[in-house]
């Protein structure tokens, strides 16, 4: 069962790098949409177990990522394909959203 990857500014590139496709949820304890989407988060990660990695990254933690993909609210939603950003989706999206997304990279 696949549970959604802690991706931090120290292991970002390495597992952005080392993975065909990457959805990277950035989030805040603190934030309600966040927290909103938590649950489908995991979802997905059990959804993608194999086929691509969803991971969590804590913006009050980690604000090196944040900063350099130009993240200004939260949840923003970035995918990665072979290390390159290739979608980005802001706020509480629909699941159906990010599993289209996530399909059209694989």
């Amino acid at each position: 069962m696949g549970k959604a990857v802690e991706i931090t500014d120290s292991n970002f590139n390495d597992i952005v790098s080392k993975n065909s496709v990457v959805l990277v949820d950035f989030w805040a304890e603190w934030c309600g949409p966040c927290r909103m989407i938590a649950p489908m988060i995991e979802e997905l990660a059990n959804d993608y177990d194999g086929k691509a990695v969803i991971g969590k990254l804590d913006v009050d933690n980690n604000q090196e990522s944040s900063v350099k993909f130009g993240v200004r609210s939260i949840p923003t939603l970035l995918v990665f394909k072979d290390g390159e950003m290739v979608d980005r989706h802001v706020g509480a999206v629909p699941k159906e959203t990010l599993s289209s997304s996530i399909d059209s990279k694989l």
